[in-house]
């Protein structure tokens, strides 16, 4: 039984909504500006992607993954046509890096009150959207948010649900920030995915959220649906901390594509992870060439992560709310700052410079994470 995607958002660093954020993409426009959430004087790092959601004292404040959260969630239930239909329990799957860290810095920090609870997304769901279902949090690293949708297509599969919310979100925390801020050596200003002169990854903010409901909830409540979830393929390969294995990366590749029953050929559009980092590119670049073959060399290839910086936990989510536009307007945005491929990424089509225009049917989108967390997602555009 196939999952299919009813309602869909994104929230970024570049746009409110869906479609704000897509056609800000195709643009090329991105979110890189000068540090907001703390005091810049303490770290070489001074450029992040964040979301200009403060006050005019630019003092940074308390909750705003979770109001990020609860406004993607109820974009994505409203296009689904679902807030009318709460007589099914629905429940929440959220996939996130920090949760509410940043909040718990703020009063430690400066004193903001802050209580236990407001630590937690359930409370907010069930005020805001009126999930009365369980709110189950994962916290993958960078493959959260798409770990939570195979999740999801579990549940549906498995007969335990007809309609799943499935979320990501993170914010910028200081605590994260100063710890790439050591450990970049190089201090990037842009993230350069694939390019010989990438300098590593700054951290970026976002929330996506999608509706995945049976073909049979769909056509019973008369919803057309976005697309169809294919299958989503899941590793774990614990090779390291921090570095990715190659072997890892083309076993979740090969396993979303034995569980969408797709070959390599069928896909027309990846969503690379792409951090601009010195090994996480290159891994990638291997993997993509060791599982796609020939293909690798025609396949488009684009990097978000180039236009919103890092966001963490809710990165595969915000790629999939992309792809859903990718299926449906026949689009593909740039990798912003790709001028000349690194070396492993020679012969690949590293989509570049403007917005490409090309029939999309079937999309791949790739999450890597630390610990070895990889998820990968297919969806296919539905025929009208």
């Amino acid at each position: 039984m196939a999952g299919v995607i009813t309602g869909a958002s994104m929230i970024t660093s570049v746009g409110q909504t869906r479609a704000a954020c897509f056609e800000a993409f195709c643009q090329g426009l991105t979110g890189n500006k000068p540090l907001q959430s703390f005091n810049q004087s303490r770290y070489n790092l001074t450029r992040a992607y964040e979301i200009a959601d403060r006050p005019a004292t630019r003092r940074d404040i308390k909750g705003r993954s979770t109001n990020w959260l609860c406004e993607v969630v109820n974009q994505a239930i409203k296009e689904a046509g679902l807030e009318q239909c709460r007589e099914q329990r629905l429940t929440a799957l959220i996939g996130t890096g920090l949760r509410e860290l940043r909040s718990l810095e703020l009063w430690w920090a400066d004193g903001q009150p802050l209580a236990v609870n407001e630590l937690h997304f359930g409370g907010a769901l069930v005020r805001s959207a009126n999930i009365t279902g369980p709110v189950i949090t994962l916290s993958n690293a960078c493959a959260a948010s798409s770990f939570a949708l195979g999740l999801a297509d579990d549940l549906l599969i498995l007969g335990e649900a007809e309609a799943v919310i499935v979320a990501g979100c993170d914010s910028i925390t200081e605590s994260m920030f100063g710890s790439g801020d050591r450990a970049s050596m190089l201090r990037p200003e842009r993230v350069q995915p694939f390019d010989r002169d990438r300098r590593g990854a700054l951290l970026g903010e976002g929330a996506a959220a999608v509706v995945l409901e049976s073909e049979r909830s769909a056509s019973a409540r008369g919803v057309a649906p976005l697309a169809s979830l294919r299958g989503v393929g899941m590793s774990c390969d614990a090779f390291h901390e921090t570095a990715p294995d190659q072997a890892g990366m083309a076993r979740a590749m090969t396993d979303a594509h034995l569980r969408a029953s797709v070959i390599p050929d069928e896909i027309d559009l990846l969503l690379a992870h792409g951090t601009g980092t010195a090994l996480n590119d290159k891994v990638e670049a291997l993997a993509i060439k060791e599982v796609f073959g020939r293909r690798a060399e025609s396949v488009p290839i684009t990097a978000l992560k180039s236009l919103i910086g890092h966001t963490s936990g809710a990165s595969g989510l915000v790629g999939v709310a992309t792809a859903l536009e990718c299926l449906n307007q026949g689009r593909i945005p740039p990798t912003a700052g790709f001028n000349a491929p690194m070396e492993e990424a020679i012969g690949l089509d590293i989509v570049a410079g403007e917005a490409r225009a090309v029939p999309v049917q079937i999309v791949q989108v790739n999450a890597f994470g630390f610990g070895g967390v990889n998820a990968v997602v297919i969806l296919e555009r539905i025929s009208r």
